[in-house]
């Protein structure tokens, strides 16, 4: 048997954190700073800890959020466009012993995939809705998408967006809110500490509801975009602080299929 040493106990007792096993070895190509890396660790996490790795099947569509299937040791499906939530649909019902959830961003849930999305929570299919909000198309080049705040500029609104012309900014997290289909929705973030607990109990959560065969849990986390806004990531997480979060305010909005927050 090999000698323990004081180092090792030192180092076993000082362990505080490991990599998930749902996760790969992949090295995640995120920006520096992206929220995108915590929010996948979560969600490995709290499939580990369920223990549901082999029963899980996640849907990715086109954006940052594709890449997911790199970093995660999970059954993955691709989808087109904004159509991750017709796609989850068809999993849940085929195989519905599955833990089904999408993970999406704004550009995508929001804008092409609005139509999927409200009628996948209106129907109340038993699936996880995972929304990333950065206010941006963050891939394809840094456009402005229907999360873009009122004056924030974006490649395509170099000005900021103008509420005159471009409409007003879309709160899905709300909209989907108001739909008999949802059973748990909330807004989070995952930009510190005590934020990335509430996001990982949060997203449990979601997961445990469609255990218990409740619809849908939508979980929106609010999170920057570094590349896209122009800003080194303590700014970027400064300025989302000042300017996200008042007009997408953290929290449950609607728990047990009630509405707790307007």
């Amino acid at each position: 048997m090999a000698e323990i040493t004081i180092q090792d106990i030192i180092k076993k007792e000082n362990l505080v954190y490991t990599k998930s096993k749902v996760m790969t070895d992949a090295t995640l190509s995120y920006c520096p700073g992206c929220g995108h890396g915590t929010a996948h660790r979560l969600i490995a996490e709290v499939i580990e800890e369920m223990d549901i790795q082999s029963q899980t099947v996640g849907v990715c569509p086109v954006g940052c959020s594709v890449l997911m299937y790199n970093f995660l040791d999970l059954d993955m499906q691709q989808a087109a466009h904004g159509r991750a939530p017709a796609v989850a649909t068809a999993i849940k019902r085929l195989m519905p012993e599955k833990f089904v959830f999408t993970y999406q961003g704004d550009g995508d849930l929001a804008a092409i995939g609005t139509a999927e999305t409200i009628h996948a929570c209106n129907r109340g299919e038993n699936i996880v809705i995972i929304f990333v909000n950065n206010g941006i198309y963050g891939m394809t080049g840094g456009q402005m998408a229907p999360t873009t705040l009122k004056g924030m500029p974006s490649s395509t609104c170099p000005y900021g967006r103008d509420i005159e012309m471009m409409g007003n900014p879309l709160k899905m997290t709300e909209l989907v809110a108001q739909l008999a289909g949802t059973y748990y929705v909330t807004r989070q973030s995952v930009h510190s500490p005590r934020n990335v607990r509430r996001a990982k109990k949060a997203i449990r959560l979601a997961f445990e509801n469609q255990k218990l065969k409740r619809g849908v849990s939508f979980v929106e986390i609010v999170s920057n975009c570094n590349s896209g806004w122009k800003l080194p990531p303590v700014k970027a997480n400064e300025w989302m602080e000042e300017n996200m979060f008042p007009f997408y305010p953290l929290g449950d909005i609607k728990v047990d299929g009630e509405i707790v927050s307007k």
